[in-house]
């Protein structure tokens, strides 16, 4: 190694020491599995960015790589380093030089290997394959308690009657729970299913579980979304939770809608090819406004016209709840294009309901 190493080298040494850097620079974050999740890459609190802990030391899937699903943004962890330090890279050298340097030695290499990573993709398709149709369960309960009685047969959602809730590190020690719970297929655009969102709810339906995180994730879930099918080919309506976009297809039934499953991956959704115009169902909140102002600006920058549809209240299930779908379809009209909401939007249905 030369006396003055290169970027590059940098790179690969702080990549070789990647947990280490993370606990120091990014200690906002928490190990889920083989990656660290934080907000960002100055250490925001939050789950957006992912650091990739293991790998080879160079490639595809690489260890220190990392993504911010909100932004887009990627780079290794010198990166970190300049932007932590205002793009000054003399102090981002200097810096990543004094973190290599310090008097105790790096992690060690583990004795023994890494046991082979864990397929959490195959996990959620087996927790899937596990759960049972929503009709007729505490699922269903919980639907109907949202103002989502429609929703309670759609293939996307399945029913776990005893799922495992493990506390994460952030909450106190405690054993492991078992909840009923609403299983959420994400899939790709192709159908394939990657990952599984759980929702924990409590014995009863009328309510989440009483827990700390009564919504995860499990599987690949960056770019995918759970998608509700519609006839309408070049049109879609995104947004971040399921009882939100299951809201707006209570009145516009015929579109196609995803759910993201949260703000920063709503900003990542991977949109399909051939569509015209994208409704972003927008909650009232920093996250959900976030993620979708970089969706909106993914989606436009690729030609697609763009529609905001902003709730009343915090999200579009509140709105549904307070208002019944009628009143909801009535806030909605004006926030369409005249012609989508002459031929789409559902009043009749919906006074019905």
């Amino acid at each position: 190694m030369p006396t003055h190493p290169t970027a590059a080298d940098l790179s690969r040494q702080l990549a070789d020491n990647v947990e280490a850097f993370c606990r120091r620079y990014l200690s906002n974050g928490r190990r889920n599995g083989r990656w660290w999740c934080v907000g960002d890459a100055f250490n925001s609190e939050g789950e957006s960015m992912y650091v990739r802990l293991t790998g080879p030391s160079r490639g595809k899937g690489a260890r220190g790589k990392w993504t911010d699903a909100a932004t887009g943004e990627h780079g290794d962890l010198l990166d970190v380093i300049r932007m932590q330090c205002g793009d000054r890279w003399k102090d981002a050298l200097d810096e990543a030089r004094a973190f290599l340097s310090l008097p105790q030695p790096p992690v060690p290499e583990r004795a023994r290997p890494l046991p082979k990573a864990r397929d959490t993709v195959e996990s959620a398709r087996r927790m899937l394959r596990y759960g049972r149709p929503v009709p007729g369960t505490v699922a269903a309960a919980y639907l109907r308690s949202r103002g989502l009685d429609h929703a309670v047969g759609q293939p996307a959602l399945r029913f776990h009657p005893r799922c495992l809730y493990r506390p994460s590190a952030k909450e106190p020690p405690g054993p492991d729970a078992y909840h009923p719970a609403l299983l959420a297929s994400v899939t790709d655009l192709s159908g394939t299913v990657m990952a599984v969102g759980r929702t924990w709810l409590a014995p009863d339906g009328r309510a989440k579980a009483a827990v700390r995180d009564p919504r995860r994730t499990l599987g690949h879930q960056l770019g995918h979304g759970v998608r509700f099918p519609g006839t309408v080919p070049d049109m879609m309506v995104a947004g971040e939770g399921v009882e939100t976009v299951l809201s707006v297809q209570r009145v516009l039934p015929a579109m196609p809608h995803v759910a993201a499953l949260s703000g920063a991956h709503l900003g990542a959704l991977i949109l399909p090819p051939g569509l015209r115009h994208l409704y972003i169902a927008r909650d009232a909140d920093p996250a959900g406004e976030s993620g979708a102002a970089t969706l909106r600006r993914r989606a436009e920058a690729a030609g697609i016209l763009v529609t905001d549809l902003d709730p009343r209240e915090d999200d579009h299930n509140t709105d549904l709840r307070h208002l019944g779908p009628r009143d909801l379809a009535l806030h909605l009209a004006p926030q369409l294009d005249p012609n989508d909401a002459v031929a789409h939007l559902q009043f009749e249905e919906a006074l019905a309901a």
